[in-house]
């Protein structure tokens, strides 16, 4: 795989993905699409799993198809 942010984002459709956000929130479900300007559009995670904390950030999963503006994101991790 690349090292290209576009290509890693590529690979990581349908998989599930944690964004983290400039406010320090962070979001998780099923990565659905993508733009250049690091939009994304989320999906509601596969299994029912409740809000879970990864050090100090409280993980959500969206709950509907939810997009992210790219301006607001610091991470996407798969």
């Amino acid at each position: 795989m690349s090292g290209r942010p576009l290509d890693v984002l590529e690979a990581s459709l349908t998989e599930p993905v944690t964004v983290n956000l400039k406010d320090g929130s962070a979001y998780y479900g099923t990565l659905a699409g993508y733009d250049q300007h690091m939009n994304v559009v989320l999906e509601p995670p596969e299994a029912d799993e409740e809000d879970d904390v990864l050090g100090e950030i409280e993980l959500t999963p969206v709950e509907d198809t939810t997009i992210i503006r790219g301006d607001n994101v610091v991470t996407i991790k798969a």
